[in-house]
């Protein structure tokens, strides 16, 4: 058995001990002595993050009822999803390639009487499709005339064509900077599933009206490729976020932000500091390994939970 301590013994394993740094006091060389890549930014003018929930989560129940649960969740900001669910076994698009730009006012407006600002819309076509030009100038007449400011697009998963993207980007940028919006492109598998990829081919095009969408759980899930790697190589080019997490355990599946193995303070610190509005738009917002939720209500709570999350984490990088 060991001994007591006498008052001596303790005064001198107090001396040896004082040598030694606290835990707290630790702290100051780990952070030093990490890698200049994991270091925060150099503060400069906060980038102004809009979080916006897509009705795409939605889409099993009707157009109406997303852009009231996404309200009734916190949100400012929406972003159109493709299409929902308006009656038994009907799936109606939020917004047809041949609608009217009227339309699209119309429900820009409507999302605006709710007291929700739209930031994006999906282009629903790939740009090496044979109609790509032509639905992507009805999509900026539309996003136009609604007054968002994004239209999305991403290539397909099985590959691409840089040269063909380049050349049409090129003759798209224009367009969209003269109606007052921007094509973001944004990772999916194959050719341009990462975030260099698609910088690769913005800088290329060189013009304002097509910049970077980041989309991270694609870049892990597809590819599996590390995002906190990867948008370092992209980060000047980036002008908004598709948010979702992904996670290899218990299941291969893609989650809310969170919830997954993607570091979002890491994930978000490249930009947290760019003066610019950037709006993080949550795509996905499931639980892992859990089934969506049949009730709204429960999508409701799932979309409230990203928002603080990320609410968080933006405070955390910006404080």
């Amino acid at each position: 058995m060991t001994p007591p301590l006498n008052r001596r013994s303790f005064l001198q394993l107090g001396a040896g001990l004082a040598g030694l740094p606290l835990a707290g006091a630790s702290q100051p060389a780990l952070s030093a002595a990490l890698p200049v890549q994991d270091q925060l930014p150099k503060k400069g003018k906060t980038t102004k993050f809009q979080i916006a929930c897509m009705t795409l989560p939605y889409a099993a129940f009707p157009l109406e009822r997303a852009l009231k649960g996404i309200k009734a969740a916190g949100y400012r900001y929406v972003a159109w999803g493709t299409s929902h669910q308006e009656s038994e076994g009907m799936q109606v698009p939020v917004m047809a390639v041949d609608a009217a730009p009227e339309n699209a006012k119309q429900l820009g407006k409507r999302c605006r009487d709710m007291g929700l600002e739209p930031l994006l819309m999906f282009s629903g076509i790939y740009p090496e499709a044979p109609k790509a030009v032509e639905v992507l100038k009805s999509r900026i007449r539309q996003a136009a005339a609604a007054g968002i400011p994004e239209v999305l697009t991403f290539g397909h998963t099985k590959g691409g064509n840089r040269k063909l993207w380049i050349e049409r980007f090129k003759e798209l940028g224009p367009i969209a900077r003269d109606n007052g919006v921007r094509i973001v492109v944004k990772q999916h598998g194959g050719e341009t599933g990462t975030g260099a990829a698609c910088a690769e081919i913005i800088r290329a095009v060189a013009d304002d009206g097509v910049k970077v969408n980041y989309d991270a759980g694609n870049v892990m899930d597809y590819l599996r490729v590390d995002p906190i790697a990867d948008i370092k190589k992209c980060a000047e080019e980036i002008r908004s976020f598709c948010i979702k997490d992904h996670r290899t355990f218990p299941k291969d599946q893609d989650c809310g932000p969170g919830l997954g193995e993607i570091d979002h303070y890491r994930l978000l610190a490249p930009v947290a500091f760019t003066g610019r509005s950037m709006s993080l738009c949550c795509e996905n917002i499931s639980a892992p390994a859990l089934p969506r939720p049949k009730d709204p209500k429960g999508m409701d709570a799932l979309a409230r939970r990203a928002r603080e999350f990320l609410e968080l984490v933006i405070q955390g990088l910006q404080v």
